[in-house]
């Protein structure tokens, strides 16, 4: 089969407008999982009984379980059980939210955890409450450390979207696989949507070596 370029000229204005959502979905997702991932990764730090169980149930359980599981259960099984509809864009969202919610909880876990006993103590020597401390002192240097881990975690989520295509998301697999319906050029589209998730997470990676370079993580 001959490979052609027009056939991915063709599709270029509807594979980008799904690589727009597709960006869409993983930042609004990655702002309300840093939200979860932060109190969940507090609260196992730093937490009493109660509220550390909570944090660790909730970060097994989601890690422990396919993504695809997750979507589709929030999709299908949860109007059953509670009386609310919810559209395929917000499914897709609250699914990244809560997955990567935990990643990013164990992430901040293991940063807040790294940072030297030292600086905790230096705080509370200068007058600060414990609270203060964690909030001043530790969170910008624990800050500093996750965010490689952070970045590598948006990467995923990103990639994590094309499983979307399950519950009809228009994002950029889902509108790849339009047109292919449409035109029956695999090979050029495929190679056109793979190239557009290659330059999105290439970019992403180049800022972020540029923020930690400037953040110089310690």
């Amino acid at each position: 089969m001959q490979f052609q370029w027009s056939a991915i000229w063709d599709a270029l204005p509807v594979l980008l407008d799904g690589a727009k959502l597709t960006l869409w979905i993983s930042i609004l997702g990655l702002i309300g999982g840093a939200v979860i991932g932060v109190i969940a990764g507090f609260a196992r730090a730093y937490g009493g009984f109660i509220s550390s169980r909570i944090a660790l149930v909730f970060i097994e359980l989601i890690r422990g379980t396919p993504i695809m599981v997750q979507v589709m259960f929030i999709y299908f099984a949860l109007p059953l059980m509670v009386p609310i509809r919810i559209d395929p864009f917000g499914a897709a969202v609250f699914t990244i939210m809560i997955n990567s919610g935990a990643y990013i909880g164990e992430i901040t876990r293991g940063a807040v955890l790294s940072i030297n006993n030292g600086f905790r103590e230096a705080g509370l020597a200068l007058g600060l409450s414990r609270r203060d401390t964690l909030r001043y002192v530790i969170t910008p240097l624990a800050f500093r450390r996750m965010i490689p881990a952070l970045g590598n975690q948006w990467i995923v989520s990103i990639k994590d979207t094309s499983l979307f295509i399950v519950i009809g998301v228009a994002e950029l697999t889902r509108q790849g696989q339009e047109v292919i319906a449409g035109n029956f050029r695999a090979m050029e589209v495929w190679t056109a949507v793979a190239v557009i998730y290659l330059v999105i997470t290439l970019v992403l990676s180049y800022i972020l070596r540029r923020m930690e370079a400037r953040l110089k993580i310690l």
